[in-house]
């Protein structure tokens, strides 16, 4: 059974680290990120990566060591990568436009839902029914296209809604005659 939190996590050139106090900071080309460092975790700054090891051997500690380690390798490959995800909306009359720190929504409703894009997001629509989200934080990325494809989710019927890009959607058969 292979481990993944003991692999160390490389850190590619042009990108540094530092721990102050409690916390792990990364700053890279895209941008600067931080974690909270966990008790249960020791971090170690190595020549070209960083070590995660449990700080005790717990039952508590081993369950977030893989976790932990998992997460700094997210910091780093957001500041020197970042992460995107793409919606598709389907449906006559559906579409999505971005307009300055706005992203209008048309999903059939009496009215447009306005979604304010938050700070260190980028939207873009490519075309009337393509939603591409961008950044450096994983988890942040992840939150705004959730919160997005809340507002209509793809019903089983007609596929009408907004779903990921590559998302199947299992079809079920309509009423009979």
């Amino acid at each position: 059974m292979s481990r993944i939190g003991k692999k160390p996590v490389t850190v590619p050139a042009g990108v540094t680290t530092s721990i102050e106090g409690k916390t792990l900071n990364v700053k890279g080309p895209k941008g600067t990120l931080s974690l909270a460092m966990r008790d249960e975790i020791s971090y170690t700054i190595e020549d070209g990566g960083i070590s995660v090891q449990p700080a005790n051997e717990t039952k508590q500690a081993r369950a977030f060591w893989g976790m932990q380690r998992t997460l700094v390798q997210n910091l780093i490959t957001g500041v020197t990568e970042g992460f995107s995800k793409k919606l598709l909306i389907t449906g006559v009359g559906y579409r999505a436009a971005s307009q300055g720190k706005v992203l209008k929504l048309q999903l059939g409703y009496s009215h447009d839902v306005n979604f304010d894009i938050p700070e260190g997001i980028e939207i873009k629509t490519p075309d009337q029914t393509t939603v591409e989200i961008s950044g450096i934080d994983k988890q942040k990325v992840g939150q705004v296209a959730a919160e997005i494809r809340r507002w209509r989710k793809p019903e089983p019927y007609k596929g009408k809604g907004i779903k990921y890009d590559g998302e199947f959607i299992f079809r079920k058969e309509g009423k009979k005659k």
